[in-house]
Formats: C-alpha cells, sequence, structure tokens
C-alpha cells in the first residue's frame, strides 16, 4: 500500500471506528453524530463554546453546526447565552439534562483510545501526538488557514 493510501485509509477507519462506537449512545439518546459531537466539543473544550468555534475546529458545516445546535436546544441539552461585551456572540453550554450523555461519551472515548492504541508504548503515544501535530500543522498552512 503506497503512503497516501495508507494514511488516508487510517484516517477514515479511525473516524469509522469512533462513529460506530457512538452510535449506540446516539440511538439510545436520539442524537445524530454531530450533535453527539458537539455535545462531546463542549465537554471537551472549555473556553470554547461559539458555534464558530465547533464549526473552526471540527470543521463541520455552518448550517449542519446550525441545525444540530438548534436540534439540541429543542432536546433541553443545551441553552445558548449571548456575549456581554459583544451582543452579536453566542455561548453555547449544556445543561444538566446533558450529564448522562456526556458521561457516556466520555466512557466510549476512553474505550476508543485504547483501542487504537492497545500495544503502544506511553512513548510512542507521545510520538504519535507530536507527529499528528505537525500534520495538522502543515495542512493547516498548506491550505492557507494559520490560526
Amino acid at each position: 500500500m503506497n503512503q497516501i493510501t495508507g494514511l488516508l485509509l487510517c484516517i477514515r477507519k479511525t473516524v469509522k471506528l469512533y462513529e460506530s462506537m457512538l452510535k449506540p449512545v446516539c440511538d439510545h439518546y436520539r442524537l445524530t453524530l454531530i450533535e453527539a459531537d458537539i455535545i462531546s466539543f463542549l465537554q471537551n473544550n472549555p473556553g470554547k463554546d461559539t458555534a464558530g468555534d465547533i464549526v473552526g475546529l471540527r470543521m463541520l458545516s455552518k448550517g449542519n453546526v446550525s441545525q444540530a445546535v438548534e436540534s439540541l436546544i429543542q432536546k433541553s441539552l443545551l441553552q445558548r447565552q449571548q456575549d456581554r461585551s459583544d451582543r452579536r456572540k453566542i455561548h453555547l453550554s449544556l445543561t444538566p439534562a446533558a450529564q448522562p450523555v456526556t458521561a457516556e461519551i466520555d466512557e466510549i472515548r476512553e474505550r476508543y483510545l485504547k483501542k487504537i492504541f492497545a500495544g503502544f508504548s506511553p512513548e510512542e503515544r507521545e510520538l504519535f501526538a507530536e507527529l499528528n501535530s505537525r500534520i495538522i500543522e502543515n495542512a493547516k498552512n498548506a491550505m492557507g488557514k494559520v490560526d
């Protein structure tokens, strides 16, 4: 297998595994994968709490994020609050009703990491994190988007 095929296969397989592990939670709470992703994002990224943050860091479309946010608000799992200094900015936060969902997602994330890093030493995991950060930075630069 050539290098590009291997890289793309790695990305796709790891995403598919995560989504397949997340699906039972989505089914149980009647969530879409994007809704579960937004809940997970808000739980794990303190200070990154706007729809724009989600769009930028998860690379999801604005329309899909907007629709999912509205759905999560209707399900009482999310609330929005206007920024005090910039009325155009809306902050999103999880409600207490989202706690069982976040607990299950956190458990799945732990199981997922154990599966994909099975047989890796702590040093190898650290090296992977460093190399992954460099690849992400190179991709951002190649796309002309430096954050």
